[in-house]
């Protein structure tokens, strides 16, 4: 199926300076405090190994925008788990910056692909900053998100899996140890492509995300229950019910899908991500 992206532009995010050093929790938000405001530890935080290039993969003739993060001392010679992760509505690529220090520098290669086009302003004039504070202080210029339905819901399955296939090129990873992850529309998404394609990764996690809503997301169950599941839901997040998450966590138990399920009083948030980082490494560790 032809893409419209002709070719990728590659972000590429290392952590190899950071090694005592997270991001402030503010920087999980959308916006960050004005330069003059930031502390020196915030400062050097933000001093981050991290270069803008545009790069055609040899794994794929066509590949999409995505940001492919390196963990802190990166290891050639270790297999490392790869997080896929599926940004939120509105959002793009470039939150998987904000993300990743609330979760591991360490522990992963993570690879974050970028949503369908929604809506935007082709009027913009292009940014020409590239370092890490501009990035994570910008906004997208345009709104993408992930459609489940027809040719969209192919498209993206494209984007993902040519992005897993970008990591392995550029970096050491772990078939066997592949995760999906995501926040809100992202999250619902990561539920959809583990459920479809089970055998491709070791667990998906929705982060405030929905559950999707397919007849047919189970009809590889016999697959599927070999797969982890983790639900994370924020009561000042996006607004599912109880009753559609019971629903939920009794449809995967009776598939035989193991499932953590946690409830937090705000959306996305610093626990919300390092329960997932030790739901991740409990599963890579067992």
């Amino acid at each position: 199926m032809p893409i419209s992206d002709k070719f990728s532009t590659t972000t590429l995010f290392s952590a190899s300076r950071t090694s005592e050093t997270v991001l402030p929790e503010s920087v999980l938000s959308e916006t960050l405090p004005e330069r003059k405001t930031l502390r020196s530890s915030e400062q050097l935080a933000l001093e981050l190994d991290f270069a803008r290039i545009s790069h055609q993969s040899n794994a794929t003739s066509q590949s999409h925008p995505h940001v492919l993060f390196s963990p802190i001392h990166y290891e050639p010679g270790y297999a490392y788990p790869l997080l896929v992760w599926l940004h939120g509505s509105g959002s793009d690529e470039r939150q998987v910056m904000r993300i990743m220090p609330g979760i591991s520098m360490r522990n992963y290669v993570a690879v974050a692909p970028r949503g369908l086009t929604v809506s935007g302003n082709s009027n913009q004039p292009p940014t020409t900053k590239f370092d890490v504070y501009s990035i994570l202080q910008s906004h997208p210029k345009e709104c993408y998100d992930w459609i489940d339905t027809g040719t969209k819901l192919a498209e993206i399955e494209q984007r993902v899996f040519d992005c897993i296939a970008i990591a392995k090129e550029r970096c050491n990873i772990a078939s066997d140890r592949v995760f999906l992850a995501g926040f809100g529309n992202g999250g619902t998404m990561a539920l959809r492509l583990a459920l479809l394609y089970p055998e491709s990764f070791a667990g998906a996690a929705s982060l405030d995300g929905a559950f999707p809503k397919n007849d047919q997301l189970l009809h590889r169950w016999e697959t599927a229950r070999f797969l982890s599941v983790f639900l994370a839901v924020g009561e000042s997040g996006n607004k599912i019910s109880p009753e559609s998450v019971y629903q939920v966590l009794e449809l995967l138990h009776t598939a035989g899908i193991t499932v953590k399920f946690r409830e937090y009083a705000q959306g996305l948030n610093s626990s919300m991500l390092q329960d997932l980082n030790h739901w991740i490494m409990d599963i890579v560790c067992s």
